[in-house]
């Protein structure tokens, strides 16, 4: 006699699935390349990890994906940790992640250099825009921990070098969650409240990447882009860079090193103010002596010592001038009027008066001169113009010409 089968509903065997596979993935570490990553409104990511043979759905939700210190991006070989999630609905496999960490690099490493190369990209590390720090401070902005080693050694190169320096501390926590958000704020509001400081300092003292971390983070970044007072960073840290330290305007190695920058020594400005005094007189003497043996050499000029040399000899001068000017006068006034006489030859030559002279007349018909016979009729009347007189004769005869 044939068993009985048992059948299952589809929703059964995936409930049976569900079961074996959760129970059995509880804890997991899966390696592989992000890739096909999407991000919605919710927060929530969704991608898909895989390797060279095989591929499986993973999810952050928005909770742990708000606290990843670096950026999600295709093609980044990761090490993901969680569980794994039997989706009854659509029978699939998804690996939920708790937490993940970039193969080959640390999670904070690689968070800097992604938001380095971010933000080099929209120009905020550009030489051009950063702002000198002034000569002579008199009013300097901290933003630190009132707590922390950093101010106590900002106070105490201040006091050594100059102690007549106004200072205004922002006090902020420069660890943990809340650091990033307490920096920028300082900054800000250093800026709307205090416009007339010179420079901020922004650090603190030593410690490790995870300790510095504050001032690698983006907000802290464009807090100090967008500052109108120049600003010096001084984390702790005389190697590494922080985001911090590449917006800045100036970077000191040390928040002692950036109070050694800002605040110029008393005695050293005393010793300067010396020096230029003594270089002032020695200047003034010698353009003194420049100009006293100036006027020497005029007093005993040709000209002074004898005037009346120096008046005589324009004189002749001008008198020479003047020769020549009339001699050139008379040279032009010689060269024009020959050239009157001949034009006037010309013009006599070609007078009228002179062509009647010659036996010539002329002609009038109506106040008309006639040049041709076809100008005049039988028994008109015209007027004969002569050298000397004129007549008035009427037309007997035309003679063809």
């Amino acid at each position: 006699m044939m068993q009985e089968k048992v059948v299952l509903k589809v929703s059964e065997l995936n409930k049976i699935l569900k079961n074996l596979v959760e129970e059995a993935f509880r804890e997991v570490y899966v390696e592989g390349e992000i890739s096909n990553l999407k991000s919605y409104s919710s927060g929530h990511l969704y991608f898909v990890l895989k390797d060279e043979k095989a591929q499986i759905k993973g999810i952050i939700f928005s909770d742990i994906a708000e606290r990843l210190k670096f950026k999600l991006e295709n093609g980044l070989k990761v090490i993901c940790y969680g569980r794994i999630d039997y989706y009854m609905v659509r029978g699939e496999i998804n690996l939920i992640v708790y937490d993940l960490a970039p193969k080959g690099i640390g999670a904070l490493q690689l968070a800097f250099e992604q938001l380095k190369r971010k933000l080099e990209q929209e120009g905020l590390f550009d030489p051009k825009r950063k702002r000198p720090i002034p000569l002579l401070v008199q009013r300097i902005g901290v933003v630190t921990s009132p707590d922390g080693a950093a101010i106590r050694d900002i106070l105490t190169v201040i006091k050594r070098r100059f102690a007549n320096v106004e200072i205004i501390l922002y006090p902020v926590k420069v660890q943990g969650d809340t650091a990033k958000d307490e920096i920028a704020e300082g900054i800000r509001f250093l800026n709307e409240h205090f416009p007339h400081l010179d420079v901020l300092l922004v650090g603190r003292g030593g410690g490790s990447i995870e300790d510095l971390w504050a001032f690698n983070e983006e907000v802290v970044a464009r807090a100090i882009f967008a500052s109108k007072i120049p600003v010096i960073s001084c984390v702790g840290h005389e190697i590494d860079y922080t985001i911090a330290d590449y917006v800045a305007d100036l970077r000191a190695p040390t928040p002692s090193a950036a109070a050694e920058l800002v605040v110029k020594n008393k005695e050293d400005l005393l010793h300067k103010i010396d020096n230029l005094r003594i270089r002032l007189y020695q200047n003034l003497k010698q353009m003194l002596k420049f100009y006293q043996d100036k006027l020497d050499r005029i007093k005993r000029s040709r000209v002074l010592l004898s005037p009346r040399v120096f008046y005589e000899d324009k004189v002749k001068e001008v008198f020479d001038l003047e020769k020549k000017m009339f001699i050139l006068f008379k040279h032009i006034y010689d060269l024009n009027s020959h050239k009157i006489s001949l034009l006037k030859e010309k013009l006599n030559l070609l007078s009228p008066q002179n062509v009647l002279s010659r036996g010539f007349a002329i002609v009038w018909f109506k106040d008309k001169i006639i040049k041709s016979v076809k100008d005049i009729s039988m028994n008109d009347e015209v007027k004969i113009q002569l050298s000397k007189g004129s007549f008035v004769s009427v037309v007997k005869t035309i003679l063809q010409e």
